[in-house]
């Protein structure tokens, strides 16, 4: 705000010099440079109303995209730990199987040769499809986890991108292209 108000001092004092020292030669020359001070004063007028009026709905928004950002993460987090808690259910299972499977052989033992080779051929079957099904579960949960993951970090990676860009075009290129402008104008006349 102060920058302001010293580049609008400078350019209405540059401006009461310039018609000053062109006497009465000059009259439509310190016409168009006056006009050319009320234009920049009207300007400035306006940017601060803007920046007024919308800094804090800005702001709010920023602060309010940052908690979204990390409840996505944390939501993330959670499916994460879920998607693990799954994985450790399936291995689980996979051991009581085993050990069943190692009972059942016990048993099997106590009842005869023919007997027996029926009943492991028929478990291992069943172990191997329970442990097939369970990969199958596990690899297709794991899947879907990290690709909603990936999914999330591409969009929080596209989000902060945008919110650096946006805070990056502020005021350094504003106040370059302020001053381009000013050095152009005042070339010109």
């Amino acid at each position: 705000m102060k920058r302001a108000v010293c580049v609008l001092a400078i350019i209405i004092l540059t401006a009461g010099i310039t018609y000053a020292s062109a006497g009465g030669e000059g009259a439509e020359h310190g016409g168009q440079l006056a006009n050319f001070g009320w234009r920049i004063l009207n300007f400035i007028i306006l940017a601060v109303v803007i920046y007024k009026l919308t800094a804090k709905g800005i702001k709010g928004y920023l602060v309010g995209r940052r908690s979204d950002i990390k409840a996505s993460l944390e939501e993330a987090d959670v499916a994460r730990e879920e998607a693990q808690k799954k994985l450790d259910e399936y291995n689980a299972k996979i051991e009581k199987a085993s050990a069943e499977i190692s009972g059942i052989a016990e048993t099997i033992k106590s009842q005869g040769a023919e007997e027996k080779e029926k009943i492991i051929a028929e478990a291992r079957v069943t172990a191997d499809k329970m442990k097939e099904d369970a990969k199958a579960r596990i690899e297709q949960e794991f899947k879907r986890a990290v690709t909603e993951l990936r999914a999330e970090a591409t969009e929080l990676s596209v989000q902060m991108a945008e919110e650096i860009l946006k805070k990056n075009i502020g005021k350094k290129d504003h106040d370059s292209m302020v001053s381009d402008f000013l050095d152009r104008m005042v070339s010109r006349n």
